[in-house]
């Protein structure tokens, strides 16, 4: 018997640290604090010098941001985690509602403060970025009910905002064109991973409504799709690399897909199955490539 999103934890008591820590999810805190390092890296300016504002900033990218976007998200769909996922903390009833809000309003305001440390440019992304998460959760915009909206924004949020801001941190202006262009690929690359992660939720999201691309298209098509999505952003990039003389940094992304493309081979054979493998094996490859794509942008610079 599933667990009503409402139920609550006996009058008087307190979540327990660790429900609350579950409720902000630290497994998905590496993308934008990696991406937020690449960001670095690509400017060119090296860790040893800004590590304070690379300290900062992989911090609010990651705890904080995105953990506050964990938080939003868990407590907006609490009624379709019952039939997901009834041991999640909220349906659990080891997290009560208002306590899942009260940590995304307070870690949203943590965010803003920190945001300040960063200047301008942190600032205004973390506030892009707290709007970003809360129009991905929150009724009547909810652009996850979107299987192409959603992921595109988490996509922006994880992968292509992080980065741009962390070369626009320690640049303390906008970061070069190349940059962005490298950025803003691997960014429309992770829709496909994305994609992938609402596999978990399919059952739910037909029962409620939610357009996932699993959902619309079904599994074997949605995961060639996300294949494809995240396979061809990262042709471009070493083609890119190619092109602007970063040799060893292209032959790095390339043999970093050349891994995904046998990774996916697999996943195609089970989607439904074998798409949280898939987000622990390709992504980590997916990711490695994106930090050779920086060192090759921080040494074009």
């Amino acid at each position: 018997m599933s667990v009503s999103p409402d139920v609550q934890p006996p009058s008087g008591r307190r979540p327990h640290p660790a429900a609350l820590l579950e409720l902000i999810k630290p497994i998905t805190w590496f993308p934008p604090m990696w991406a937020f390092l690449c960001g670095v890296v690509s400017a060119g300016a090296g860790l040893a010098l800004h590590w304070p504002e690379a300290l900062v900033g992989a911090i609010l990218a990651g705890p904080v941001v995105c953990g506050m976007s964990q938080a939003a998200n868990d407590w907006c769909d609490r009624h379709v985690d019952a039939i997901n996922e009834p041991g999640r903390p909220i349906p659990s009833g080891r997290v009560p509602p208002r306590w899942a809000l009260g940590t995304a309003l307070g870690m949203t305001a943590l965010a803003l403060m920190l945001g300040t440390l960063l200047g301008p440019w942190g600032f205004g992304a973390t506030v892009v970025a707290i709007l970003a998460a809360w129009a991905y959760s929150l009724e009547p915009v909810r652009l996850k009910r979107s299987g192409w909206w959603g992921p595109g924004l988490v996509g922006l949020s994880y992968e292509g905002l992080p980065w741009f801001t962390g070369a626009a941190v320690v640049s303390a202006a906008s970061p070069r064109w190349e940059v962005v262009a490298i950025a803003a690929l691997y960014a429309l690359g992770a829709h496909g991973i994305m994609t992938l992660n609402d596999f978990k939720a399919l059952e739910g999201d037909r029962a409620t409504g939610v357009r996932s691309l699993p959902v619309t298209l079904g599994p074997d098509r949605a995961a060639r799709l996300a294949c494809l999505v995240m396979a061809l952003p990262q042709v471009a990039v070493a083609v890119l690399l190619f092109e602007w003389g970063a040799t060893w940094p292209a032959v790095a992304v390339s043999a970093s897909l050349a891994l995904q493309l046998r990774a996916m081979l697999a996943l195609l054979g089970d989607p439904k199955g074998r798409a949280p493998w898939y987000n622990g094996t390709g992504v980590l490859l997916y990711v490695s490539g994106m930090m050779a794509a920086a060192i090759g942008l921080g040494a074009m610079g």
